[in-house]
């Protein structure tokens, strides 16, 4: 018995967004968060690295100072961290962080205390809290701060003049401007508010440009810290090889297994039966004109045997590949095997009836849905199974999930040489995933998730 239900996947819009003015002002508060505290961290950084760094160097002779050199480079790794989440919170894009767990260095008390001293993304980490940022972060704050403090004195520079008034003498607009452009003028007839005109005029000025300055001087910690605190390109190739081998690894021992246990299948089964066929018919051929009747119940069991050897032939040509799943697809052939399960199956299909995947990714699907549904029906005890086929997609990359959920009484799980961890074993040839939960008791998902290409 099987149940089948169809639930069409949508693709989300596409939303466009644009920088305006307004958005500018609208992120200025949290860039201003980031820009004032500045020179705080930029002192801090400088002195904390260089007492560490330059002591550690002054001590290198007595060994000592090999391990300080170490310390010096564990914090500048904090410092830039610091600088990457206060970046974040300024609003800016998410930077990729090196990968400092090198497991392939392998194991060992050197190697793992010593081996910031051979990684490049230390010395940078060094370069960038000990130089770099003290340069760019004085600078930012100065301008920052000369910004704010001109363009809020501007505008409120009239309120503290009524306050605190003076004699006139310093007044830039009429002591400095119209007098070096209007020698001797005197058509000016109030002074004083000329003068808090123009420092309003200029406090505007500046007050309207800050969203444009507070970004300009965000973007460029943020392109530094692109440049000296993100992950390299390398990185990802070293760590793109390391899981293809894994995965290479992974689809040899899988179709090594997959082999075996077919050479097995083959000489525990069908092999004997040809065996014992090819007696039955050698006995009955000698039997031919001396006993015909027996010759001929001979040759009634040895068709029957025929028969039966070319169905279990049948059967285990299935785990590579059934005209079906190669005729028309994955879909199919999951509800081909839906319906040969001697448990009821529910077949819930969240995906289009007429997708068709890479044949690669469609037999190795098939391949695991067959083993589970097959492993429910023996050893689950279930009396209903839910068979789950859907797309979904997660940090950019499409997945295929397969799911088999049995009501049976659980305690599925991974042991070396059985099912499960060889349907691992062919999941990681396609760098694919297997999970489990299955709790004493029941109920059991155990669930294949394989990546997809774009």
């Amino acid at each position: 018995m099987t149940t089948i239900s169809t639930t069409p996947s949508s693709t989300p819009g596409t939303v466009r967004t644009r920088t305006s003015y307004g958005t500018l002002w609208a992120t200025t508060p949290r860039e201003l968060g980031f820009l004032l505290p500045n020179l705080l961290v930029a002192v801090l950084s400088l002195g904390v690295l260089s007492t560490l760094f330059f002591t550690g160097v002054g001590m290198i002779a007595i060994f000592v100072g090999l391990f300080i050199v170490v310390a010096t480079l564990y914090t500048a790794r904090g410092f830039g961290a610091l600088e990457l989440v206060r970046l974040r919170w300024a609003g800016r894009p998410e930077i990729t962080r090196p990968r400092w767990e090198k497991t392939e260095q392998g194991p060992g008390f050197w190697r793992a205390t010593l081996g910031p001293l051979i990684d490049g993304h230390y010395w940078l980490y060094l370069l960038h809290g000990m130089i770099v940022l003290p340069i760019i972060g004085i600078l930012s704050w100065t301008v920052t701060i000369v910004w704010l403090a001109v363009g809020l004195g501007g505008v409120t520079g009239w309120i503290w003049d009524t306050i605190w008034p003076d004699s006139g003498d310093d007044l830039l607009l009429h002591r400095v401007i119209l007098d070096w452009a209007f020698p001797g003028n005197d058509w000016v007839v109030d002074p004083a508010l000329a003068e808090n005109l123009l420092m309003v005029a200029v406090g505007l000025l500046f007050l309207a440009t800050l969203p444009l300055v507070t970004r300009g001087l965000t973007l460029l910690h943020d392109a530094i810290a692109r440049g000296m605190l993100s992950a390299w390109r390398s990185d990802a190739l070293s760590r793109e090889v390391a899981s293809l081998a894994a995965s290479r690894g992974a689809a040899l021992v899988a179709e090594d297994q997959s082999l075996r246990r077919l050479e097995r299948d083959i000489h525990d089964g069908p092999q004997q039966r040809l065996v014992r066929l090819q007696m039955d018919l050698a006995s009955a051929e000698r039997k031919l004109e001396s006993d015909p009747d027996s010759a001929k119940a001979m040759l009634v069991e040895a068709r029957t045997q025929a028969r039966d050897t070319l169905e279990e032939l049948r059967a285990l040509s299935r785990g590579f590949a059934p005209p079906i799943l190669q005729d028309r697809g994955l879909i199919a052939g999951l509800e081909s095997l839906a319906a040969r399960s001697t448990v009821p199956v529910s077949f819930e299909l969240a995906l289009h009836p007429d997708t068709r995947l890479a044949p690669e990714i469609e037999r190795s699907a098939y391949f695991v849905a067959a083993e589970l549904l097959t492993n429910a029906a023996k050893h689950s005890g279930a009396t209903a199974i839910r068979l789950h086929l859907a797309a979904r997609q997660s940090e950019g990359q499409d997945w295929l999930d397969l799911w088999v959920i049995d009501n049976g009484r659980g305690g599925a799980a991974k042991r070396a040489g059985h099912g499960l961890a060889g349907l691992e074993d062919r999941l990681n040839g396609l760098r694919g995933v297997l999970s489990i939960d299955s709790p004493a008791g029941g109920p059991t998902a155990v669930g294949a998730h394989i990546p997809l290409p774009r």
